[in-house]
């Protein structure tokens, strides 16, 4: 049988429900009515002074910059400069790892300060490890680079410091090769001798700081090695001088720190075909007979030397200095003399066939009997020069200066003598058929016996000149001033020669 329980009422269980509900609130009520507590302040954490144990850094640092400012200045030898700056740049290296490492990876981790307590509390030991540890690790890759450049940047100083050292080592043999082929050429036999001028110029050759040594030594020892001037002077110089002027004469201009000093040397019969003497003095030397075919000899010192005979064709003379040089005889043609400088020259016989001597100076050169067919003596100053016999036919004398020049029996059929000046110039019994003579200044000039048959001389300058038994025959004469001539008269030069109203007589 149940036992029965006693019903409640629902009015009650209401009332206890709401009693309930009453005491919560008046319990949130008065919570909310105490004064409210604030922690106590924490107390402030005192600035960490700087670590005392960083500042044996400083002398560190002061040694590594004394090492390398001692190896970059100081008068060391090359291990002890080597050595220092190792020890410097090792050093330096060990100081940027170890801030790499240190402050650098804790920068990088994000790490600006020193942590306070407060911030090592919202970090986890592990957390700060692993990102301190991720920055060293970004931080040794950089460092790794940096090792690397260093390596590259040492062993490219090791392989200039090698290369000095071999170059160092390859001077001295050149200096012990020159040594030795200088005493070769004291020797007695000629063999010796050829092999000593030869090592020479091998030396030249392989060490261009040498170049002006050697040269100097091989011109002196052709100096040294002339015949004795009272000795009757040989056909053709001896084989070991021949070479050493062989030598000289191939060398490479271009590394010359002075003149080629050949001065007074006799020579006779020297082979010098093509060879390049540029710049060079050979001032009174003798070299009758040579062959210098197509050779360099631009602004040479030729002044009083012996050439007659020579064979100097295609040679190059531009600017070369030729006072009293004797060219007897001397082979010129097609060679180029501009601006070359042949004051009282002597030129008798000479072949100077289509040879360039625009602006060369000929005062009172000796060219009779020397030939000049065709040649371009263009603005060439010729005054008081001996061109007696010469033959000049189609050369070009155009406004050349042939003032008081003797040029009697010359050829200078067809030749352009345009604006020359030939002031007072003897020019009896010269050939001057067809020349071209257009205004040119004929004042004073002796024509006795000239041919001037169908030369041009339109506005020429005829005044006092002497044109006895002049042959004026088809001549042009218009503009031209022949007033005080001689020797014929206006009516014979009327008859002769092509006149008009601006001829003056």
């Amino acid at each position: 049988m149940k036992r029965s329980h006693p019903r409640v009422p629902a009015r009650e269980i209401i009332a206890a429900a709401a009693a309930a509900k009453a005491r919560r609130a008046t319990r949130a009520a008065a919570r909310a009515a105490e004064p409210e507590q604030t922690p106590p302040p924490a107390e402030a954490e005192a600035p960490q002074a700087p670590p005392r144990r960083r500042l044996w850094l400083l002398p560190v640092a002061a040694l590594i910059v004394a090492g390398a400012v001692a190896a970059a200045t100081q008068s060391l030898p090359d291990w002890a400069r080597w050595t220092l700056a190792g020890v410097a740049l090792a050093g330096a290296s060990c100081l940027v790892i170890a801030f790499l490492l240190g402050p650098a990876a804790h920068r990088l981790a994000g790490e600006r300060a020193v942590l306070t307590a407060a911030e090592r509390r919202e970090m986890t030991a592990s957390e700060r490890v692993e990102a301190v540890n991720a920055a060293r690790h970004t931080l040794i890759q950089a460092a790794t680079g940096l090792v690397v450049i260093g390596g590259v940047v040492f062993t490219a100083q090791g392989l200039s410091y090698t290369a000095q050292t071999l170059d160092t080592t390859r001077q001295a043999q050149f200096t012990d090769r020159y040594t030795k082929a200088v005493d070769q050429l004291g020797s007695n036999k000629l063999d010796v001798r050829l092999g000593g001028v030869y090592a020479l110029e091998r030396v030249a050759r392989d060490s261009p700081r040498d170049h002006q040594n050697v040269y100097d030594v091989l011109t002196a020892f052709v100096r040294e090695h002339d015949p004795a001037r009272t000795a009757k002077l040989p056909a053709r110089p001896a084989t070991d001088i021949q070479a050493a002027l062989t030598a000289v004469g191939r060398r490479e201009v271009r590394l010359d720190a002075g003149a080629v000093n050949l001065m007074e040397i006799r020579m006779s019969g020297a082979k010098l075909a093509g060879a390049n003497l540029s710049d060079g003095d050979l001032n009174n030397a003798t070299l009758t007979n040579a062959d210098l075919l197509k050779a360099n000899l631009t602004q040479t010192n030729l002044a009083g030397t012996n050439l007659a005979g020579a064979t100097l064709a295609n040679a190059n003379l531009t600017r070369a200095t030729l006072t009293n040089a004797n060219l007897a005889d001397t082979d010129l043609t097609a060679t180029n003399m501009t601006y070359a400088n042949l004051t009282e020259a002597t030129l008798t016989d000479a072949d100077l066939t289509e040879a360039t001597l625009t602006d060369a100076g000929l005062f009172e050169a000796k060219l009779a009997e020397a030939t000049l067919t065709d040649a371009d003596l263009t603005s060439a100053s010729l005054l008081g020069a001996d061109l007696r016999g010469a033959t000049l036919d189609g050369a070009d004398l155009t406004s050349a200066g042939l003032n008081d020049a003797d040029l009697p029996g010359a050829d200078l059929s067809g030749a352009n003598l345009s604006l020359a000046g030939l002031s007072g110039a003897d020019l009896s019994g010269a050939n001057l058929r067809s020349a071209n003579l257009f205004s040119t200044d004929l004042r004073g000039a002796d024509l006795t016996n000239a041919d001037l048959l169908g030369a041009n001389l339109r506005g020429t300058d005829l005044s006092g000149a002497n044109l006895t038994n002049a042959n004026l025959t088809g001549a042009h004469l218009t503009g031209a001033n022949l007033s005080a001539v001689s020797g014929l008269t206006e009516q014979d030069v009327r008859r002769q020669a092509f006149v008009d109203a601006t001829t003056r007589f």
